[in-house]
């Protein structure tokens, strides 16, 4: 049975003042002969850590600050479709180990320097080679000039993934005349709409940019001014929105959504990420229990996964128990249904594999999520399983988690696009498959995946995701409702396939 908590698994995070916060009330006034509005202003949880895209490319929560300044060189709609920006058109060789990118021959940095063909190559080696979290995405791949306006990238193997990788943090274009600038990682050199005003600008707290006004898709700009806010403690944003403060924000605890909608607010959401957790040890090297798929079946069905998203996030979201997202062509809205919450079930599943007594199952634990770590030690209890929680200490939890040190986790994880996903977390390589569990119909599948005709692949990843469930290699309970709010002056199409909107998609109401 589940016994309910009255307090929901909040982050830790430490308040950050509102001291200097720009006003973010006007965002439908407009502005001059411009026929933009004034000024956008929103609210960021993270700061970029660095403009340089050799050290601190990202997109998630810290996309706003890079798509201001940068052009990708292909973009997401609003409905998350890969279309042109930098590069109007691309295609592969016969066995899709060759791209050729055709580029727009009328874009300047914001230091006057051309973005032509050489300029693009030596901004996706500087990623390539540097330490940026998805680096290592563009391993092995080489980038040539054929001339001005040609780019290749030329790759040892397929990668359905590098479309999608063009759009978002290794597609960002930086200008190679900054790359030994000092400077470079607090004074970005763009093409992107917008230019970091650094002397308005508070490094880790706000960032104030100006519209770039030679930028080569002027409709695509419909600000003059942009200001994002460094806001990482939720009573703080909320506060900033009942305060007319900002005209967007990014919402981390959902139970604060009846309130923000009740002070005028519109909510806007995806669902990105899920929560549940990881079975690493599925040959049992660590715990033998975890090599009986019926053990992890059991495991599957000890959770209430409805209960639990109503306790831990306020019912925003979906209860899921697969790690493909809906948007996935293998995605499968029956197999959530597969294991129905049953412990009288899983207790027999249990015996059947011997451990009728239960075993004892060691996993992490860290004082910013100790509800869901108790609600999880809880439910699996009921079932047998004795969880012995180690608190890692600050910092170490993803590092022992990969180390590998324990043979299961939760973990909240983000559901990325099929081939991205797949070198995530199935795959024999991927990073959060620690332990590097391997399965010969895994490979058969993950093969035709990456080599297969679209139809053949398309198939191949329904089937990987009915058999990655029904041999429970994760206990999946929900994917987690993303939340954007937006003041009464401000349209927003929130993307599905990112943690921040994309700041194309705001547009002033008036």
């Amino acid at each position: 049975m589940f016994r309910w908590k009255a307090t929901a698994a909040t982050i830790a995070i430490a308040a950050l003042a509102l001291t200097g916060c720009a006003g973010g009330g006007d965002g439908g006034s407009g502005s001059g002969d411009s026929g933009r509005a004034d000024r956008l202003t929103l609210t960021a949880i993270v700061a970029p850590t660095s403009y340089d895209i050799g050290a601190g490319a990202e997109y998630g929560n810290r996309s706003p600050f890079f798509q201001a300044v940068f052009d990708t060189l292909l973009q997401k709609n609003s409905s998350g479709e890969i279309e042109p920006w930098l590069a109007t058109k691309w295609e592969y060789n016969d066995d899709n180990t060759v791209l050729t990118l055709t580029l727009r021959d009328d874009v300047e940095f914001t230091d006057g320097t051309k973005l032509d063909a050489d300029a693009v190559v030596a901004s996706l080696e500087r990623f390539r080679d540097g330490t940026s979290p998805q680096a290592a995405t563009f391993a092995g791949k080489e980038f040539a000039a054929v001339d001005a306006t040609t780019v290749t990238i030329t790759q040892s193997a397929p990668d359905p993934s590098l479309i999608n990788l063009l759009s978002i943090a290794p597609g960002l274009i930086q200008a190679p005349s900054s790359f030994d600038d000092p400077d470079s990682a607090t004074e970005p050199v763009g093409s992107g709409p917008y230019v970091l005003d650094t002397t308005a600008s508070v490094t880790g707290t706000t960032y104030v940019y100006t519209a770039n006004p030679d930028y080569w898709n002027p409709d695509a700009v419909k600000y003059d001014n942009l200001t994002i806010n460094v806001i990482d403690d939720p009573t703080a944003t909320l506060n900033a929105l009942k305060a007319g403060e900002a005209n967007g924000a990014k919402i981390v605890n959902n139970d604060t959504i009846p309130e923000i909608e009740a002070s005028g607010w519109t909510i806007e959401s995806n669902e990105l990420d899920f929560q549940g957790l990881l079975l690493f040890d599925r040959d049992g090297a660590m715990a033998p229990e975890l090599a009986d798929v019926n053990v992890r079946k059991a495991i599957n069905m000890a959770f209430d996964r409805e209960a639990l998203l109503k306790a831990l996030q306020a019912g925003y979201g979906t209860v899921t128990e697969q790690v493909f997202p809906a948007t996935s062509v293998g995605y499968d809205e029956s197999l959530d249904s597969t294991y129905e919450y049953d412990p009288e079930g899983a207790k027999k599943l249990l015996a059947e594999a011997g451990y009728p007594d239960g075993f004892t199952l060691n996993m992490m634990s860290t004082p910013a999520f100790q509800t869901t770590f108790d609600l999880v030690a809880q439910q699996l209890a009921d079932i047998g399983i004795t969880v012995n929680y180690t608190d890692p200490g600050t910092g170490n939890f993803i590092t022992d988690m990969l180390a590998p040190k324990y043979p299961a986790t939760w973990m909240a994880l983000e559901q990325n696009p099929d081939w991205q996903l797949i070198n995530f977390m199935i795959a024999p390589g991927a990073t959060f498959n620690p332990f590097h569990s391997q399965d010969p119909q895994v490979d058969e599948y993950i093969s035709t995946i990456q080599t297969g005709t679209k139809d053949e692949a398309e198939q191949a990843t329904k089937d990987l995701n009915a058999w990655i469930v029904d041999n429970a290699w994760f206990a999946p309970f929900f994917r987690v409702q993303g939340t954007f709010a937006t003041d009464a002056n401000t349209n927003l199409e929130f993307w599905p396939t990112n943690a921040y909107p994309s700041i194309f998609d705001f547009s002033p109401k008036n």
